[in-house]
């Protein structure tokens, strides 16, 4: 075998090995990819996560009401850290009937200096509640865009389905706010370096 025949051979396999490599780091990409929707619909299907569901508002209509049995709601709310927005619910608690189409608002104010996006996380417990939990609107289904200052109620409008296992008395509704970061960069910067400077106000 010629030394031209060896290296031609020894290409080859290194080409081999490459074109592995790379299908192989494809593939686990992939499987990463696709890890969050498929999540997202295992939660939805099994309730695991506190995730809520989602019913138009036609559909809630037409769900018979369930007079014989109270459910109580109760609400509370949490900012992530570094999200600087005050943030409540308006209301503490709320009996409903199962099948009853319900509505309650949160408060949210912005806090720090600058534009801030922020996306709202809702979670149900106890957790086997958390498909019978259903909403046909929510603030949480799209991201709140809040100026420096600026306030705002949102809505949250909900239906327990009669469903619900018998066993569940009290069913907790939980919200997160994450900043979305839609408007983090040299804005926010200059808009922090202004109020650091005192150049412009803490929110009131």
């Amino acid at each position: 075998m010629t030394d031209q025949t060896k290296i031609s051979g020894g290409q080859k396999k290194f080409t081999g090995w490459i074109t592995r490599l790379s299908l192989i780091t494809v593939a686990m990409f992939g499987f990463g990819y696709l890890l969050v929707p498929l999540y997202d619909l295992f939660c939805d299907i099994t309730g695991i996560g506190g995730r809520t569901g989602v019913v138009s508002a036609t559909v809630a209509q037409a769900i018979e009401v369930d007079e014989s049995r109270d459910i109580k709601i109760e609400f509370t709310s949490t900012s992530a850290r570094y999200m600087p927005w005050e943030f409540k619910p308006m209301t503490r608690s709320l009996t409903v009937h199962p099948g009853e189409v319900a509505e309650v608002r949160y408060y949210a104010r912005n806090t720090a200096a600058y534009k801030m996006v922020g996306q709202a996380v809702p979670s149900v417990s106890p957790q086997e509640s958390a498909r019978y939990f259903n909403k046909t609107e929510c603030f949480c289904f799209e991201n709140q865009v809040l100026d420096a200052g600026e306030e705002k109620e949102m809505v949250v409008r909900f239906i327990v389905d009669p469903a619900l296992p018998k066993t569940v008395k009290t069913i907790t509704l939980s919200y997160a706010f994450f900043d979305a970061g839609k408007f983090s960069g040299a804005d926010n910067e200059q808009a922090a370096i202004k109020h650091t400077n005192g150049e412009i106000a803490p929110a009131s």
